[in-house]
């Protein structure tokens, strides 16, 4: 397939705020595999609790790896998902997601949302197959999660349902359910992300350079660099873990007070080898972990309708 264009950008400002304004624009110089395609999507970000603006979305639009939202942290399928599949309307061209919800059997008659369990796939880009993008037509956005499993999807999307490299759609897999060893590359791509979680540059251009075959060693010595900065945030969660209380099953850790920013995922990977369940709060959200195949489902003992079984977030007001 051809190369997607990327967005020219010098190799000293390529992360950074503001990137969707940057022209679309191949340097032939400096990217001579990339080469401007008309038919590149836009792409957009969303989560369960906050989707953007269907107004805001060119054209047909599909959404991959996001969750319809849950009973908690004040957001629900009432208020969030189903007002932006109304809004969409006949330009929704496909939802393809793998996260458990209640209201997923209200579109089992409608070919376009392709909905299973977290248990079912554990990731998203191993149901992005050739198949469901020839029968979803021409779209022109694609909006996907933010993690490595969205920005894999919305690549793997962009290249007609094919693996971005041998073995992305098992790297996703290992990532989403802290599983299994990725691949060094996808370990690299998916720290930079944990890095810089709210840098819409650096999620831009990971779509892009694994759209392109991850073929670009000058973009990935940068996202290994990226990368690199996590490590301070792994040392505060490290800091933290000291205090986890272990009560029963139940290991809690109190983030409220800290140094700085820190990596929540390792914080509860850590109290996990403590007790079955690991509990993190700080003063914005209480979020519950369970490794993958531990046969804990969170979303049903917390009594919420939806969410993946081994990990919960919801607002720290709930915390009892």
């Amino acid at each position: 397939m051809d190369a997607p264009y990327f967005r020219c950008v010098s190799p000293r400002h390529r992360f950074g705020k503001n990137r969707s304004d940057y022209p679309r624009v191949a340097r032939h110089g400096a990217w001579p595999h990339a080469r401007i395609m008309s038919s590149f999507p836009h792409l957009a970000y969303g989560t369960p609790r906050k989707l953007p603006k269907p107004s805001s979305l060119p054209g047909r639009v599909v959404v991959l790896d996001v969750a319809f939202a849950a009973n908690a942290g004040g957001a629900s399928y009432e208020k969030t998902t189903l007002p932006f599949i109304e809004g969409l309307g006949s330009r929704l061209a496909m939802w393809i997601d793998h996260h458990d919800h209640d209201r997923h059997a209200d579109y089992a008659g409608d070919p376009r949302f392709i909905l299973t369990t977290k248990a079912e796939h554990g990731a998203c880009p191993e149901l992005v197959t050739p198949d469901r993008v020839a029968a979803a037509g021409q779209i022109d956005t694609i909006c996907c999660h933010v993690d490595f499993d969205g920005l894999c999807s919305a690549a793997k999307w962009i290249r007609g349902g094919v693996e971005p490299y041998e073995g992305a759609d098992a790297d996703a897999r290992a990532i989403d359910t802290r599983l299994g060893e990725p691949s060094e590359r996808a370990r690299v791509l998916d720290r930079a992300l944990r890095a810089r979680p709210r840098d819409e540059g650096v999620r831009g251009l990971i779509v892009r350079y694994l759209a392109d075959g991850a073929r670009d060693a000058a973009i990935y010595r940068e996202f290994q660099v990226v990368a690199e900065a996590l490590e301070e945030r792994e040392r505060e969660a490290k800091r933290l873990s000291g205090r986890y209380e272990v009560r029963g099953r139940l290991a809690i850790c109190d983030a409220t007070r800290r140094d700085g920013p820190y990596d929540k995922t390792e914080l509860l990977l850590i109290g996990q080898r403590l007790a079955p369940i690991s509990l993190v709060h700080d003063e914005t959200t209480v979020t519950v972990a369970a490794r993958f195949d531990s046969g804990i489902d969170l979303v049903r003992a917390l009594g919420l309708n939806g969410g993946m079984p081994t990990r919960v977030s919801v607002a720290a007001k709930r915390l009892d």
